[in-house]
């Protein structure tokens, strides 16, 4: 049975809540309008995986200094910039459950607070000369920007070849991860080795979440989204993409149809949905997740024992398990 958040945070715990006031204090300015906004910003923290993948990945290779809580702010800042743009590019009205700050303070506004996050955090790791840190991150914000952009040019005539759906998923959500285990493992040892294995850890792992957050969309529980909400907003995922690649020409044609001009139409969306079913589109996703699986543990296996590596281990075990 996957271990609750709370239980995988235990080790790491009083570590958690000196990290939030170093990130808040991270974000000081001069500027009261710049101040008001990000304190809006840090008030809802959700689950805090970033953090804790930063925190649990240094804590394999020794404690957890004031330079791992600069490298946690450091993916957070990066992140935090880029969810404040993505918002003002999707047009997103809110942002875990709260108003947007393009929604509360229009774009233009949110456009130069995200720029200000993003100068932020560089500036936190080149005044401490955390220059393992700060690369590792610019990886991450650069192959995340060309996921987006990779997906924004395949997507549109909702073809996708499996490979290029793979590449997309390794920039726009793997990296992050892989960025934020490097990042810690950067902040306690010098072998590059190690944090190349931990990089390539967090990518599996990012990879297996997203093609469970796939999977989610086709569950009969409450998974905090409509079901089928994926075809809805055309999001060519890892079940449709083998449905659509299984199928003879006609049917295909019907399918890439009802995705681009039918998406709004319940029944034909729920018929869809049937179809992914029938297909073997949800077992073989279910399969590639496990394969990303099997790929992080064995290459945490490889890492020193600890507390830590047992929390990362259930954290694996909780994406794999979550039901949202």
């Amino acid at each position: 049975m996957s271990s609750s958040i709370d239980q995988i945070k235990a080790p790491i715990d009083e570590e958690l809540k000196i990290f939030q006031n170093f990130f808040k204090a991270s974000f000081k300015s001069s500027v009261p309008l710049l101040d008001k906004i990000t304190a809006y910003m840090v008030k809802k923290k959700g689950k805090q995986m970033r953090p804790m993948f930063v925190l649990l990945s240094a804590k394999l290779f020794g404690d957890i200094t004031e330079e791992v809580y600069r490298s946690a702010s450091l993916v957070e800042l990066l992140h935090t910039a880029t969810l404040v743009h993505d918002d003002i590019v999707d047009d997103a009205m809110k942002r875990r459950g709260l108003f947007s700050i393009n929604a509360l303070w229009k774009n233009k506004i949110a456009v130069l607070v995200g720029d200000f996050i993003l100068s932020k955090g560089m500036l936190l790791a080149l005044e401490n000369e955390d220059f393992k840190q700060l690369k590792i991150v610019s990886r991450a914000v650069k192959e995340m920007s060309e996921g987006e952009l990779l997906q924004i040019e395949k997507t549109r005539k909702l073809n996708l070849d499996e490979s290029v759906y793979f590449e997309i998923i390794k920039g726009k959500t793997a990296s992050l991860i892989a960025s934020c285990c490097a990042n810690g493992t950067a902040a306690n040892t010098d072998d590059q080795a190690m944090i190349d294995k931990m990089w390539a850890f967090g990518e599996a792992l990012g990879i297996a979440f997203q093609i469970k957050d796939d999977l989610l969309d086709f569950g009969n529980y409450d998974i905090g989204k409509p079901k089928g909400i994926d075809i809805k907003e055309k999001k060519m995922t890892l079940p449709i993409i083998y449905m659509i690649n299984s199928a003879d020409s006609s049917l295909k044609r019907k399918y890439i149809n009802i995705i681009k001009r039918h998406n709004t139409d319940t029944d034909k969306v729920n018929w869809l949905i049937d179809e992914v079913h029938q297909s073997g589109g949800i077992q073989y996703a279910k399969d590639k997740m496990q394969e990303y699986k099997l790929s992080a543990l064995t290459t945490l296996e490889t890492m020193p024992e600890g507390e830590a590596k047992i929390a990362l281990k259930a954290l694996v075990e909780y994406t794999i398990d979550r039901k949202k």
